[in-house]
């Protein structure tokens, strides 16, 4: 069975300064996303699901569905703050959706098969989705529990303008994820090394971690058995007061990975790739990127128009 590409892409990028989702970085206007596609499609993948929010379902829809039609099947869903479960309700004061497992929520009902979950924003190399996409096509069509993640080695995924988070992993000597931890204050020193401010904080120390750590960049591999786990613990999550008190609490993938392989319901393999990310974290990153993709398509690595 052919696995599912999905696509997280309905949050705004608030450092970036816009809609990043849609910015045109290649050089006849394609997306980041555009290249995720283009090398999913090469690592077998058939079909194509993006959750966005419903009120720019028709600039999407325009933009970029119209391009992939013929090419690969595409679905859309939608992730929207009162998309809640039976008995509950959006406090007052809470703006924003619930985070990246509650968009994963929103594709229980058009997805029936292994996926890999993406963001759209970030550039991921051809590698990184040979690597899942064997891996869920080698799933038994009854598979549970069974889940992986690509696990980028830090140092490919800095940024030259600013700290960066990551669910910095460790794994036992199976190579199956133990812990995902994340760190938001990532940075490359001035001696070269790699280092994160110790609990999260701005005037934290900086604690050094090996150059080829493996991180989450929230390439993660299911099966639809875990809409089944995440419904049961966001209705979890939302029974916390804490949680529903806080207005920007979130419901993350690693909170749900992480349950699930303490408890033992699922093991969740680290996948290592030699793919260097890039992306536009911050809008002083838009010239490398386009840059970076233009040395590509020179190299003949994609061609000078995708679709």
């Amino acid at each position: 069975m052919k696995p599912t590409l999905f696509l997280l892409a309905a949050g705004m990028g608030s450092r970036y300064g816009g809609l990043k989702q849609l910015d045109g970085v290649g050089p006849n206007g394609e997306t980041i996303m555009d290249y995720s596609i283009y090398d999913a499609i090469q690592a077998g993948f058939g079909k194509v699901v993006w959750v966005i929010r419903k009120d720019f379902e028709q600039q999407f829809r325009e933009q970029i569905l119209s391009k992939y039609e013929g090419k690969i099947q595409c679905e859309l869903c939608f992730q929207e703050l009162d998309a809640l479960p039976a008995g509950f309700s959006v406090p007052e004061g809470r703006q924003k959706p619930w985070g990246t497992n509650h968009a994963i929520l929103m594709g229980k009902d058009v997805i029936k098969e292994p996926f890999c979950v993406i963001n759209c924003d970030d550039f991921y190399n051809r590698d990184c989705f040979m690597v899942i996409g064997k891996y869920l096509s080698s799933l038994p069509a009854d598979a549970k529990g069974k889940y992986a993640m690509v696990g980028f080695r830090i140092g490919n995924t800095l940024s030259e303008n600013g700290t960066v988070s990551r669910g910095l992993c460790s794994k036992d000597a199976e190579g199956n994820l133990t812990t995902c931890v994340e760190r938001t204050k990532i940075a490359r020193q001035a001696d070269g090394s790699v280092a994160y401010r110790k609990d999260n904080k701005e005037d934290g120390d900086w604690v050094n971690v090996d150059e080829n750590s493996p991180v989450s960049m929230n390439v993660w591999g299911f099966t639809p058995d875990y809409f089944e786990y995440s419904e049961q613990m966001f209705k979890e999550f939302l029974s916390d007061p804490a949680n529903m008190s806080n207005p920007k609490s979130e419901f993350f993938i690693p909170m749900v990975v992480n349950k699930m392989i303490n408890d033992g319901t699922a093991t969740c393999k680290v996948l290592d790739t030699t793919s260097k990310w890039f992306g536009v974290t911050y809008s002083e990153d838009r010239p490398d990127t386009v840059a970076r993709i233009a040395k590509l398509v020179a190299d003949g690595v994609y061609p000078q128009k995708l679709f």
